[in-house]
């Protein structure tokens, strides 16, 4: 069974969303060597240094909600998930036509096993970006993992029932290409 790091996958490495966020926000120039910068030390994995920068860059415009964003991977990336999820929910509040913190929200959700706030978030984040692919994809991952666990509490309030085995090893089976693609090369 994989590991709950392991069902979003494709949404623990940041660094695309991030990069792609750049271009939804479309920066002006003038700042984009901060956000370059930023996003340089995350992909080295220097989050200390990107924290850092992202601070300097905040405590002077407090509500850019790109750094805010990034600020909230670094929090992510470095294993400070109650301020990521503040960072995320945050920017919820203050900018709720984003999908994308809605979608790393869940992701921070669904490493603590709270699926079903995970499942909110993406919906959500889908409801903004009806063409939003990696909120569908980490949608489908939660209904799989609810899945998982329904059949197996079915299967022990009633394990006489021939049909709840083959179901849950399928599900199962379906997650398993999701754990085996979150092993990263380095540490995130």
């Amino acid at each position: 069974m994989p590991t709950r790091a392991a069902l979003f996958s494709r949404s623990l490495s940041f660094l695309p969303a991030s990069v792609l966020l750049l271009a939804l926000f479309a920066a002006p120039a003038v700042h984009a060597d901060e956000y370059t910068d930023v996003n340089q030390l995350i992909s080295a994995g220097q989050f200390p240094q990107a924290l850092a920068s992202a601070d300097r860059y905040l405590a002077a415009k407090p509500r850019d909600p790109q750094m805010r964003f990034l600020k909230g991977v670094v929090q992510s990336g470095s294993a400070q998930t109650a301020e990521a999820m503040e960072t995320f929910a945050q920017l919820n509040r203050d900018y709720p036509e984003l999908p994308e913190p809605y979608n790393n929200l869940a992701v921070l959700y669904a490493g603590l096993g709270q699926f079903n706030k995970a499942r909110e978030s993406l919906e959500m984040a889908i409801r903004l970006n009806p063409r939003y692919a990696t909120a569908h994809e980490n949608l489908g991952d939660i209904h799989a993992r609810l899945a998982s666990q329904s059949y197996s509490r079915a299967l022990q309030l009633n394990a006489a029932n021939a049909a709840l085995p083959p179901k849950l090893a399928l599900v199962n089976q379906l997650l398993m290409p999701a754990a085996k693609a979150a092993i990263p090369a380095k540490a995130p």
